[in-house]
């Protein structure tokens, strides 16, 4: 019977605690129900050694001295590596949808970088950033399909120089020519 009183009064204290501390409330509100015992859902966010990211089983591992915008424009990108391609897809309000095209794909890696707000075609990234080589990100594009280079890996729907010829947004093993495509990078990036 004591061990029963002592632990609903430890119960008591311990609920007074949690709700009168807003601290404790918002923690609770940004883990998405973890008081309940339920872990929040985890994103893979693989790191790699150096300054250039490395391709491991079709995944980006950001390069760990990347600034933190970099790493979150691949792990976002890593979140759509899988999708199919689809003319216009990626471009609805919040950039999720069932497949992608390939402005479609940079946006969502950008938006990930937190540098773009709503998706743009390829012919607006034409006009996007500031022109040239980025030091870390570098969007390639042409008024007919537009690529992006992010810590030396290129992200593209485009099969041209994969082997394994694939379509969809993929993380691609090598680069290609960029005869044709005029280069952008945001600002600071």
């Amino acid at each position: 019977m004591r061990a029963k009183a002592l632990v609903m009064s430890m119960s008591v204290v311990l609920l007074a605690t949690v709700a009168g501390s807003p601290s404790a409330f918002a923690q609770k509100a940004k883990t998405g129900g973890a008081e309940y015992g339920s872990p929040p859902p985890t994103v893979a966010k693989p790191i790699i050694e150096g300054a250039q990211a490395k391709l491991v089983n079709g995944v980006a591992h950001a390069p760990a001295s990347a600034p933190a915008a970099v790493q979150q424009a691949i792990w976002a990108a890593n979140t759509i590596i899988t999708k199919p391609y689809r003319y216009g897809g990626g471009h609805r309000k919040g950039f999720k949808d069932t497949g992608y095209d390939c402005s479609g794909t940079i946006s969502v890696a950008l938006n990930g970088a937190g540098v773009l707000d709503s998706p743009l075609d390829s012919s607006s990234f034409m006009r996007w950033g500031e022109a040239g080589k980025g030091e870390w990100i570098t969007v390639y594009t042409n008024p007919g399909h537009a690529f992006v280079v992010i810590a030396g890996l290129r992200l593209d729907t485009s099969a041209a120089g994969d082997p394994g010829g694939r379509k969809g947004p993929r993380w691609r093993p090598a680069l290609r020519s960029t005869r044709g495509f005029r280069a952008r990078h945001p600002e600071g990036l």
